[in-house]
């Protein structure tokens, strides 16, 4: 699976199994020695990780997360391992190997189901340490620890991702924000497999010497920035490029999150929004 760090990994995951051989082995990473005579020789190796995991787990609950959703764990856990929305790379709670959290939010009820796994050196999960359900988002973070190594919303926006913007580098905020921006673009607005054609030509025009300047907080007080310029003698009829940027408060410069052509004007005027700001007002950056 190629993921936006270069990670190792891949998007379809097998159900957690033990790989048996003929003989009488339990071959769980074979490169690392990982093979086991019975399953009792297995879970005895394994005890102290599993102790561990599961006494953290156990220190986390709180009267939120203990009841019942009525979700059965199990018949959810091949799909949260095949078509997770998150796997999380965690090299640190031991010393011995690194260990995966794989989440996934639930479309039955508003829950997710994180799984946290050994992942073997041929990029399968082969054993299971505690998996389980929960309405908890703070329950669910804790989980959220170590290198990000796959996230589906990128996979979704990748697309839209160019060398120096904040979406490129999987940025939280600029995904979440350019998802919105996908939600409710016209569907017969600039095919998105040109987003990159069309960004090369026109990101730092749009940049450099903006139309039109619009500043605004979103609801958890970030400062964004949006530059727009029209195109009129474009080949593509209505083209507009928007630069939408992160303000620092303090240096008042401006990180790019993401950008995007469009012929959309109901979409322009979706980012008209805001105080409006004259463009020599504004000290421009645009590398994130």
């Amino acid at each position: 699976m190629a993921t936006k760090s270069g990670s190792r990994a891949r998007t379809k995951k097998k159900r957690i199994r033990p790989v048996k051989t003929r003989t009488p082995e339990i071959v769980i990473d074979r490169q690392a020695g990982y093979v086991f005579k019975s399953e009792k020789e297995m879970l005895d190796f394994f005890a102290p990780q599993i102790e561990r995991i599961e006494s953290d787990h156990v220190n986390w609950l709180t009267d939120s997360t203990e009841g019942d959703l009525g979700v059965d764990g199990e018949a959810e856990l091949d799909l949260t391992l095949e078509e997770p929305q998150e796997i999380w790379h965690d090299p640190q709670t031991f010393k011995e190997f690194p260990i995966f959290h794989f989440i996934r939010p639930l479309e039955s009820v508003e829950a997710y189901q994180v799984a946290v796994t050994y992942v073997s050196s041929e990029d399968e999960p082969t054993f299971l340490f505690l998996h389980f359900v929960t309405s908890d988002l703070d329950l669910v973070n804790r989980y959220r620890r170590g290198e990000l190594i796959y996230d589906r919303a990128f996979e979704e926006v990748g697309f839209g991702a160019l060398e120096g913007d904040a979406l490129s580098e999987g940025d939280p905020l600029a995904m979440g924000l350019f998802i919105s921006m996908l939600k409710v673009r016209s569907e017969k607005d600039i095919a998105e497999d040109d987003f990159k054609k069309y960004g090369d030509e026109l990101r730092e025009e749009t940049i450099e010497n903006a139309d039109e300047i619009w500043k605004n907080s979103d609801l958890t007080g970030n400062q964004i920035v949006t530059f727009i310029r029209e195109f009129p003698d474009h080949e593509v009829r209505d083209m507009h490029y928007i630069a939408v940027t992160q303000e620092d408060p303090a240096s008042k410069v401006h990180s790019l999150l993401f950008s995007f052509p469009t012929s959309d004007l109901s979409l322009v005027d979706r980012y008209r929004h805001g105080e409006n700001l004259q463009a020599e007002e504004v000290t421009q950056e645009s590398s994130h």
